[in-house]
């Protein structure tokens, strides 16, 4: 990181911008005193790219305050709060909350005024001062959340109605089977009105609006220009596909991770349940002889028989509008300020050889007659995305863990207040980096 400035004067400079719009840093080519990056990727000809901080404890989330400050969740560590120079380079650093507990979720409202994070069981949130610096009074918002293979919590604030703070669990397991009901608490998204916080602070399972369940494990939550919500899922592993008691191992290429739409908070869908523990989806039809009739984007059942079988997902589980490869681990989504794209970071694979993943990808959206937004491409399609950046070999990316790996691991991922910078960070713990993009001219 670079030499920091004092607290003081980061204050000040943030007073004097405290009543005018966030300041607008140019693009660096260069940040002194950066360590060069440490894995080798490709860059989408289109774009351009420099590192501007390294040496961070598994930069989880990255968001923006009001002032144009960057906050970085390091999971284990705490919230660092990280202010720019003129030259677009990070310039000071400070450590916000310090906290082993926090590993995932952050988020603002949109005044700027109020913070939230989560560790495993518990979200809290801070009264947020963005001239000082400073994170105060912490008061408990929700408990309770259960615990399992999947530890974080993905919490963030409508922009619609900042009373409204979505919050998601993950699957106790790979097979995690009670969370075919929701009130089990788990594989689910949930929402909450923070106006109305118990003083204790809600109990996860058995309080808030389901939003959406059957989702294995829905880290990325992002909110399109109306304010809608889209998740991208982390399916299943070491998937057997059994058949009259014929096991036929489907693990390499299926199922899916999905992109769901989850709509409206403040008006859930009628139907909320997207299919796990039951219903999953294709991403290579090829793996399934017993049925032609599969396609990418279709869902299927692991074992079916004359009771339940992939036809009967059909008009019970909400399918997902785009699939993505298998085993790419969506960690977070974000829109462009137009609505035009929606970016998704890839963590990698651990349960596939040869691996992928380890990229942002762009998936190109649009805004249709009725007012909302979703994907350019056909529900079924495998081309609805493409690599702005990525690992340059990503097949040859060794995983062996969620934390270690011989590549970058993809998470964070932010928009700049301005609107023009794209901020992602890569939480190797052997080298954690935040990275800024922007589209050249």
């Amino acid at each position: 990181m670079r030499l920091l400035t004092t607290v003081s004067a980061v204050a000040a400079l943030a007073g004097q911008a405290l009543s005018q719009d966030p300041p607008t840093f140019p693009f660096p080519t260069s940040c002194s005193g950066v360590a060069a990056p440490a894995y080798a990727f490709t860059l989408d000809s289109g774009w351009q790219v420099t590192k501007i901080a390294s040496g961070l404890r598994q930069p989880r989330t990255i968001i923006f305050d009001n002032l144009g400050h960057m906050l970085v969740l390091q999971a284990t560590s705490g919230v660092s709060v990280h202010t720019f120079g003129a030259d677009g380079c990070v310039n000071s650093t400070k450590t916000l909350i310090q906290s082993s507990g926090l590993n995932h979720g952050l988020t603002l409202t949109p005044d700027g005024k109020t913070l939230y994070a989560s560790s495993q069981t518990t979200v809290w949130s801070w009264t947020y001062d963005a001239t000082a610096l400073t994170a105060t009074g912490q008061k408990t918002i929700i408990t309770g959340m259960g615990q399992g293979i999947h530890s974080t919590r993905t919490t963030v604030v409508s922009p619609k109605n900042p009373n409204l703070i979505l919050v998601s669990v993950g699957a106790a397991s790979n097979w995690d089977n009670p969370t075919i009901d929701p009130k089990v608490g788990r594989a689910i998204v949930k929402v909450f009105d923070v106006s109305q916080v118990p003083a204790s602070g809600y109990s996860y399972n058995s309080q808030g609006t389901v939003l959406g369940y059957g989702l294995r494990n829905e880290v990325a939550l992002a909110f399109d220009p109306n304010g809608h919500v889209w998740g991208a899922e982390n399916s299943g592993d070491d998937f057997r596909r059994t058949v009259n008691g014929q096991a036929t191992d489907i693990h390499i290429d299926n199922p899916a991770e999905e992109l769901n739409y989850l709509g409206d908070p403040e008006k859930p869908l009628e139907n909320t349940w997207f299919g796990y523990p039951t219903c999953f989806t294709v991403w290579e039809p090829s793996n399934f002889r017993d049925n032609t009739a599969l396609k990418t984007g279709s869902q299927f059942v692991v074992t079916p028989n004359t009771t339940f079988n992939d036809a009967s997902c059909e008009g019970k589980a909400n399918p997902p509008r785009l699939a993505f490869p298998a085993h790419m681990a969506p960690i977070t989504n974000v829109f462009d300020p137009a609505g035009e794209n929606m970016y998704v970071t890839f963590h990698g694979s651990w349960d596939r050889q040869p691996a992928q993943g380890y990229f942002v990808a762009e998936v190109p959206f649009q805004k249709g007659a009725d007012g909302n937004y979703e994907p350019v491409a056909p529900q079924d399609s495998k081309t609805g995305f493409k690599n702005i950046i990525g690992a340059q070999s990503p097949g040859s990316c060794n995983s062996p863990s969620l934390t270690m790996s011989t590549c970058w691991r993809l998470a964070g991922l932010a928009w700049d207040q301005a609107g023009k910078r794209l901020f992602i960070s890569s939480d190797n713990q052997s080298s954690g980096e935040i990275f800024v993009l922007q589209k050249k001219a």
